[in-house]
């Protein structure tokens, strides 16, 4: 009787050890299969840009004069951007207002805003530059390719507080 307890015992502890054997190699092609879809860093950097660094940027018009910054992005249900939220007008956040404009009317640059000429001292006020002052080199593109320098959209700050406000619903 002892010896059919052990004998049974055997075969159970090798039927468990063939499942697990079996089992092994789904779990690692589960695992080379995961690693092939998945998108790496270097595949993705200077393609791409982080959401939560468009979020915040300034946005610029034709003259490059500041209109205001993007405050949201609306996505559709798979995930395309179709408008990004602005906020215009306004002082220090008090007094401003949303709009909705077409994400595809925006215009992203990489290069810094061109100087103007006029420069913005440390009291806010601004003051032109003196003639022969010492220039720079050309501005170049950014270093960090995760999100763009501003973003452009060819309106005047008037024309955008003009347009109709964005409200988001209540159910935020």
């Amino acid at each position: 009787m002892f010896a059919k307890s052990i004998a049974a015992g055997l075969a159970a502890t090798t039927m468990l050890a063939g499942v697990a054997f079996a089992q092994a190699p789904t779990a690692t092609t589960d695992r080379a299969n995961t690693a092939s879809t998945m998108a790496s860093e270097s595949s993705l950097q200077g393609t791409t840009w982080r959401s939560s660094k468009v979020v915040g940027l300034k946005v610029y018009n034709g003259q490059n004069e500041n209109v205001g910054s993007i405050d949201d992005l609306l996505t559709d249900k798979s995930g395309n951007i179709k408008a990004a939220v602005i906020s215009v007008g306004g002082f220090l956040g008090m007094g401003s207002h949303l709009v909705a404009i077409p994400f595809n009317k925006v215009r992203f640059v990489n290069e810094p805003v061109p100087s103007t000429g006029m420069a913005e001292n440390s009291s806010g006020s601004k003051s032109t530059t003196t003639t022969g002052a010492a220039t720079s080199s050309p501005t170049a593109a950014k270093a960090n390719p995760w999100y763009p320098d501003h973003a452009v959209f060819n309106a005047s700050k008037d024309e955008l507080k003009a347009m109709p406000e964005f409200k988001f619903s209540a159910n935020e």
